[in-house]
C-alpha cells in the first residue's frame, strides 16, 4: 500500500473528480493517507479514520534541463531548490509575468520560469501514433550532448536506457528501464523492416532510440563516445558506429 502526507494547510477531500463535485472533508497538513488509486492530477485516498475520498494533486513536470526554484518572483530571487528535467512540482495559483509558483513534495514553496514547466502525462493512446513518434524523438533529441552516467537519467549525466526510458515517461509511456523487452511492458518486438521513428533498437546490454533514414539516438560509453550522440547504421554515412549494427538482437515498439 502506497501512503501519502498532506503538505498543504488544508487539503479538500471531493466525493469524486472534478472541482465542480462536493467537497465532503478536510485533511489537515501532516496526516498520512493511504493512496488507492489515481485519476489524472486526482488521488483517491483513505485517511486513518477509514474515509475515502479523492484530493486534488496537480502536478506539472519541468522540461528544462535544470530550473532553479527561487524565493521570489525575479531572477535576483535567492536559491531555495533544484529540479533536473523530469521531476515534478505542484503549481500554486496562475503565473504572474512569466513566473510560476511552485510546491516541492515536501511543502517549500518558490518560483521558477514558468515556462520550464510542461504538462504531466501519465497515459497515452495508441491513435496518437503519429504525434508521439515525433515526441519520442524530439525528447529524446534534447539530450544530445549530455555525459554519460550509468544508471543517469537526467540531463547532468544519463546511460543509454535512461535516455530511452526518460523520452517515453516524459510523453506519458512507462517501458522498461533497462535494455530489455519484458513482457509486462508495453514494448514488443518487432521486425527490423517494421522499425519507425521513435522505435527502439536492441544490442547487449545496451538501447537505442531509431530516428529515422538509418539513423538514431543513443548515449553511450563506447568507441570513443561519452555521451548523447546520434549515429548511423548505414555502412556508408560518416557517423556510421561499425561496432553496433551486427549486435542488433531485435527491434521494439509501443505501436
Amino acid at each position: 500500500m502506497e501512503y501519502a502526507l498532506i503538505k498543504s494547510p488544508i487539503a479538500p477531500l471531493m466525493e469524486a473528480p472534478p472541482h465542480e463535485n462536493e467537497i465532503t472533508d478536510e485533511a489537515l497538513c501532516g496526516v498520512a493517507v493511504a493512496v488507492l488509486g489515481r485519476c489524472g492530477a486526482w488521488v483517491h485516498v483513505r485517511t486513518h479514520y477509514r474515509y475515502e475520498q479523492w484530493a486534488n494533486a496537480p502536478k506539472a513536470v519541468v522540461l528544462q534541463a535544470w530550473a532553479d526554484v527561487l524565493d521570489a518572483p525575479k531572477v535576483q530571487g535567492h536559491l531555495i531548490g533544484e529540479i533536473p528535467r523530469g521531476g515534478l512540482l505542484s503549481p500554486v495559483g496562475e503565473a504572474q509575468d512569466g513566473w510560476q509558483k511552485v510546491r516541492f513534495c515536501d511543502g517549500r514553496e518558490g518560483f521558477l520560469w514558468g515556462a520550464f514547466l510542461g504538462e504531466y502525462r501519465t497515459a497515452w493512446q495508441k491513435e496518437d501514433e503519429p504525434a508521439l513518434r515525433k515526441a519520442f524523438t524530439e525528447t529524446a533529441l534534447s539530450y544530445l550532448g549530455t555525459q554519460y552516467r550509468w544508471g543517469g537519467k537526467t540531463p547532468l549525466g544519463i546511460d543509454c536506457s535512461g535516455l530511452c526510458s526518460m523520452a517515453y515517461l516524459l510523453n506519458g509511456v512507462v517501458i522498461y528501464r533497462d535494455a530489455h523487452i519484458l513482457p509486462d511492458f508495453p514494448v514488443h518486438e518487432i521486425d527490423r523492416s517494421e522499425i519507425k521513428e521513435g522505435d527502439l533498437l536492441y544490442f547487449p546490454g545496451h538501447v537505442a532510440m531509431y530516428l529515422g533514414n538509418g539513423r538514431y539516438i543513443h548515449s553511450t560509453a563506447g568507441n570513443n563516445c561519452h555521451g548523447v550522440v546520434i549515429n548511423s547504421l548505414d555502412p556508408q554515412a560518416p557517423d556510421y558506429r561499425a561496432d553496433l549494427p551486427g549486435k542488433l538482437t531485435c527491434c521494439g515498439s509501443i505501436f
